[in-house]
Parts: structure tokens; C-alpha cells; sequence
């Protein structure tokens, strides 16, 4: 580009930063370092909190409503000679029971701004046998039509189907390993009311969970219904929002309107937020000492230059240059080294990325968790080091711009 289409300003920084080549150099590979870090770990920190939101969400119901907790009502007791008696009150053992006219919870959760699929669920104890051997499970009655929708159950079938009609089951891979079967062989599913099934299994899945593989196991609404002795009636209305961080304030709502015991997945994992949240905070307190060690190296090489070109700076304030352009001289040279260090560091960070990604693999050659190329994180990162190195050169600036020129020249 020809220099007379520069600005003055530009045109002095440049050279500037020519003449003091390795200084500059390694103050921008520092920015570039710098960047680099603050980009691999937001991608990094971002894919990881992905992977647990995908990994909660998709196996659990955003928004649940559950029959209220039976509880014990104290039998009031006369004094005795003005002496006020205590008495222990055991809790009352929770009996199965329906949801109180779910119908109509169900018709107004579907009406409700916000949910996006609503699924009615009969869930309780069993026992399975085959042979000599035995097993508790969690029973859960679905109307698959919809409950698959809710719960990623589908992309968890490792054989079969997860389709359930009225003669059917779906168990976990571990609880079809302790029994020897697989799909197409029988189970008989039995129940504490009285209830027993002979089913066939449908389909086997793997959660990535021990547990959930054993004991969890799926039939269809009316077979648990039947098996649990609750005719016609649901143990939970259960929905997914299209905004699920919504969820705690549209479980308030429904609790406000139905009387019934609504849980938000926010409510019950408060853990796994406050887990998220420190996780958070680690990585704004990494961002702001990485920008803050660039910030300074940027400022001491600065006023370094200010003192190796004091007599310059002189000389141009003794042949007309104001201190507005000697203050912008010098803020555009900070503006520099940030933007050129950050467009390195992005380069850095993507190069780190993808190294990342063909690295952290699982056994079967999947990644361990998806890391999304973010392109305004690349954004974020190169204004962000910009401004830092604009802010960094100000006190050198400012101290350029104050230069006297004749101690300067004489200096």
C-alpha cells in the first residue's frame, strides 16, 4: 500500500515497530500465547458444559408433576396437671398413587406457552424372574409416542426397537447381561399390589450408567398401569420446554395452578449448577490473568520505546506534531501488537483445538465430548486483545505525549 494513503500516525508506528523488531516480536508472540490459552480453554470449558447439558437433558424431563407427599397428622392430647405431653411422630410410609386429575393437568400443560411435549408416566417397584434368579427394578409405564420426544431413548437402543405395545419391555444391557437373555426372550415382570406379566423384550439399551442399566426397565402405559394397580391413573405428567432454563419458572406456574408438587430439573440439580457455576468463574478468573500478563507486557515494551525514542518524539513535537497525534502514535502501536498477537493466538488456539480433538477420543474412536469451532470466540478473542493493547499503551502514550521537546532533544 502506498504510504502516502496512510495516516501520519500509522505510518510513524509502523516504523516503530520495525526498528525494534524482536522486542515487538516477542511481545506479540506473548499476546498470541496469551489468546491462544484464552480460546483453547473457552472452547474447552464450553464443549465440556455442552456435553453435561446434553448428557442431563436428554435423560431427564425438564419439568415434572408429582402427586403430593402423603403425610401424618398429630391426634391432639389433653394436658396432664397443666403439663404439655411430646410425642414422636413416625412419617407415614408413601403408598403409589395417581396424580389428581391428571387429565386436566395434562390439557393445560399442553396449552401452556413453552412446552413443547408433555408425557404421562406410570412408574414404581417390581421384581423380574427368570429361572432361579431374580432382580428389583424401577417399572416405568410410557406412551412411547410421546415419551420418546422427552427422553433421548432412542439413541440409546443397541438392539431392538424401543417401540413398546402392551406385551412388550425394554431393559438395560446390564440387567439382559445378569439374566442371559436378549431381545426376543420372555421375562416375567411381577409387582408388590399382586400384578405379573409375562413380556417380551422389545429392545435393549445402554445409558453409559451401571445403575440405570440395571434397574431401570420400560413397558407400556397400560402394562404398568395394570401391573401397579393403578387403573387409569399416572404417577407423574412430565414436559420439555423449548427454553429449558425456563424451567423453574414454569414449574412455579404450574405448582401455582394445579396445587401439585412440581420439580424443575434446575431445582433438582443444584449441584451440578453450582458445579458449572465454579466452573465458570475458573475460567474468568483464567481469562483476566492472561489478559492482564498481556496488558503488561504490552505497556512495559512501550515505555521502554517511549525512552529509546524520547529524542524522536522530540524532534516530531519541535517540527509541529501535536500531542494528540504523539498520543495516537502511540495508541495505534499497542492497537497493533494487540490485534496482530490475537489473529496469531486464534491461529494458536484452532491449531490447539484440533489437536485436542484428535486426541481426547473414546475406545471406539468417538469423541470424548463435542467441541464446537465457535467462530465469534475467535471474534471475542481478537477485539478483546485489541482493546487490551489499546488500554496497555495509554500510560506510555499519555507520557510521550507530555514529553518537553527540548529536554527531550537534549536528553
Amino acid at each position: 500500500m502506498n504510504s502516502s494513503l496512510l495516516p501520519f500516525e500509522l505510518i510513524l508506528a509502523l516504523r516503530f515497530m520495525r526498528e525494534a523488531k524482536m522486542q515487538t516480536l516477542l511481545i506479540m508472540l506473548g499476546v498470541a500465547l496469551g489468546v491462544s490459552v484464552i480460546v483453547f480453554i473457552s472452547a474447552l470449558i464450553g464443549g465440556l458444559q455442552n456435553n453435561l447439558f446434553d448428557r442431563t437433558l436428554d435423560f431427564q424431563a425438564q419439568v415434572v408433576v408429582l402427586p403430593p407427599k402423603n403425610s401424618s397428622r398429630s391426634l391432639r392430647q389433653p394436658d396432664v396437671d397443666g403439663v404439655m405431653l411430646a410425642k414422636l411422630v413416625q412419617p407415614r410410609a408413601q403408598r403409589l398413587q395417581s396424580v389428581d386429575q391428571w387429565q386436566k393437568v395434562q390439557k393445560y400443560m399442553m396449552d401452556l406457552d413453552g412446552i413443547n411435549v408433555v408425557a404421562l408416566l406410570a412408574s414404581g417397584t417390581g421384581l423380574i424372574v427368570r429361572g432361579e434368579a431374580s432382580k428389583a427394578i424401577a417399572l416405568v409405564g410410557v406412551e412411547t409416542d410421546s415419551y420418546l420426544k422427552l427422553i433421548a431413548l432412542e439413541s440409546k437402543i443397541i438392539s431392538g426397537t424401543a417401540t413398546l405395545t402392551s406385551t412388550d419391555i425394554v431393559v438395560g444391557m446390564d440387567l439382559a447381561k445378569d439374566l442371559g437373555v436378549w431381545t426376543g426372550d420372555k421375562l416375567n415382570l411381577q409387582t408388590a399390589s399382586g400384578g405379573t406379566a409375562l413380556l417380551n423384550i422389545q429392545g435393549i439399551f445402554d445409558f453409559g450408567n451401571s445403575g440405570a442399566n440395571l434397574r431401570t426397565v420400560y413397558v407400556a402405559l397400560r402394562t404398568a398401569q395394570s401391573l401397579l394397580g393403578l387403573p387409569g391413573g399416572v404417577t407423574s405428567v412430565e414436559a420439555n420446554l423449548d427454553e429449558p432454563f425456563d424451567a423453574e419458572n414454569v414449574a412455579q406456574i404450574i405448582q401455582a395452578q394445579t396445587g401439585l408438587k412440581v420439580d424443575s430439573w434446575i431445582s433438582t440439580n443444584a449441584e451440578f449448577f453450582s458445579a458449572l457455576e465454579a466452573q465458570s468463574m475458573s475460567n474468568n478468573v483464567i481469562r483476566f490473568f492472561v489478559a492482564l500478563t498481556a496488558a503488561l507486557g504490552i505497556a512495559s515494551v512501550l515505555v521502554v520505546s517511549v525512552v529509546q525514542k524520547s529524542k524522536a518524539i522530540g524532534i516530531l513535537r519541535a517540527t509541529g506534531t501535536s500531542q494528540a497525534q504523539i498520543l495516537r502514535l502511540f495508541l495505534l502501536q499497542g492497537a497493533l501488537t494487540g490485534l496482530i498477537g490475537s489473529l496469531l493466538g486464534a491461529l494458536f488456539g484452532w491449531l490447539f483445538l484440533a489437536i485436542w480433538r484428535s486426541l481426547a477420543v473414546n475406545d471406539d474412536g468417538t469423541q470424548l465430548f463435542q467441541i464446537d469451532f465457535e467462530p465469534m470466540l475467535f471474534v471475542y478473542a481478537a477485539v478483546g486483545a485489541t482493546l487490551v493493547g489499546i488500554l496497555a499503551a495509554l500510560f506510555p502514550a499519555l507520557k510521550a505525549a507530555r514529553l518537553d521537546p527540548a529536554v527531550a532533544i537534549s536528553g
